[in-house]
């Protein structure tokens, strides 16, 4: 690498401390003056000529004659100058393996340029893998507090977007999110690709929130972990909110399994859609808080219905499609015990032993059904002939 190169990569890193993320003012400051003279702007090593002045002025759209935007940036970088250390920060990412991809270098994911002003100014990465095309990326975001529907269909959907190739993209956070991470490794985990990406609110040295390390170290082994800010950074409701873009951005396709009214799931599906990316919702009972949001995307018109992975293969394009239509391989695809159960059935169907035959109140345990439940779902599942009496209690029936 030459020394240009890494004075780049130094300055970039700096700035990603000092600003926070879409700070409009640092952003346009280095569109005009690139990141090496915002840096040193930006610590007063260097006057500001008006020129600059008047065209950030201009880019901001700020009256002429009103306080000058510099001014203020100046003031509000100015406490964390002292803190600034980027061969610390490249060092603590070296040592995790991981590294800074810049707008410069070859593996910038061209899809964040849609964010014009607004792209982040480097990306921290963690993970073996490299980030795959946005054409193969596929979000899944939704609620912190899932439903059983809820995880039920991330599951379902998050493994069907990586038998078909895709990356799933999340935000790591607790219900959803973690749900299309935990299924998305557990379909693709220890591949030639990263089976899932997260996008973080905080350093990627920190697992948050805390609930989730485990999952974390599993992306970072067989995934990717990604944030804007530098190791160490704290996850604040800011830099979440503005996490919701990366994750818009970089994904071909967008989709809302469950949300509240006034979900943080509907920023991200707005973000998506106002840069011209597909937004999917999945709808769920009328009388459920935790679809409002999305019942409330399908009505605005934000986003369309998705009931499965070939409903959100189709929603992200050409860009997406293979040469074999995903809805034909679906009905090409042999019909499985469990197509078409209800969840309380399906439940019940994973608890029957195949040998030893277990009883009601047995199965009201393993599955977590009442006994009323148990004993009407027995009943389906021996009509549809899954299921079958033995010995004074049930078992699921051989193929």
């Amino acid at each position: 690498m030459s020394g240009a190169q890494q004075d780049l990569r130094l300055a970039r890193a700096a700035l990603s401390r000092l600003f926070e993320p879409s700070d409009t003012v640092g952003l346009a400051l280095v569109s005009l003056v690139g990141p090496r003279n915002a840096l040193r702007i930006a610590r007063r090593e260097t006057g500001v000529g008006v020129d600059v002045h008047r065209r950030l002025g201009e880019s901001l759209d700020v009256p002429h004659g009103g306080r000058r935007p510099l001014e203020d940036g100046l003031e509000r970088w100015a406490p964390r100058l002292r803190d600034l250390a980027p061969e610390r920060d490249l060092a603590t990412l070296d040592r995790l393996g991981g590294r800074l991809v810049v707008p410069e270098s070859a593996d910038w994911p061209a899809a964040l340029d849609d964010l014009q002003q607004a792209a982040p100014l480097c990306l921290w990465v963690r993970g073996r893998h490299e980030m795959p095309p946005s054409a193969r990326l596929a979000a899944l975001v939704g609620s912190r507090d899932s439903t059983a529907y809820g995880s039920f269909v991330t599951a379902d959907l998050a493994s069907g977007l990586a038998t078909r190739g895709y990356t799933v993209v999340s935000g790591g956070a607790y219900g959803i999110d973690a749900q299309a991470h935990r299924a998305a490794l557990a379909t693709t985990g220890g591949g030639d690709h990263a089976a899932t990406i997260a996008i973080l609110a905080c350093g990627i040295d920190r697992y948050y929130p805390v609930g989730n390390e485990d999952l974390l170290r599993a992306i970072a082994d067989q995934g990717v972990l990604v944030s804007e800010v530098p190791p160490g950074s704290s996850p604040t409701r800011w830099r979440f909110l503005q996490r919701n873009r990366l994750i818009a951005a970089l994904s071909a396709v967008m989709v809302v399994v469950e949300a509240r009214w006034r979900s943080g799931a509907l920023n991200t599906a707005h973000h998506a859609a106002g840069l011209g990316r597909p937004v999917g919702a999945v709808p769920g009972s009328v009388q459920s808080a935790n679809s409002a949001g999305c019942h409330r995307l399908l009505r605005d018109g934000t986003a369309v219905c998705v009931t499965d992975a070939a409903d959100v293969v189709e929603l992200a394009g050409p860009l997406g499609a293979e040469p074999l239509g995903d809805r034909a391989r679906a009905d090409a695809a042999p019909v499985l015990d469990h197509d078409g159960l209800t969840i309380p059935d399906l439940l019940l169907l994973d608890g029957l032993p195949v040998r030893a035959p277990t009883t009601v109140d047995r199965l009201s345990v393993v599955a977590g059904l009442s006994t009323r439940e148990v004993i009407s779902g027995l009943a389906r599942l021996e009509l549809a002939g899954l299921a079958v009496r033995a010995g004074g209690g049930w078992c699921r029936r051989r193929p």
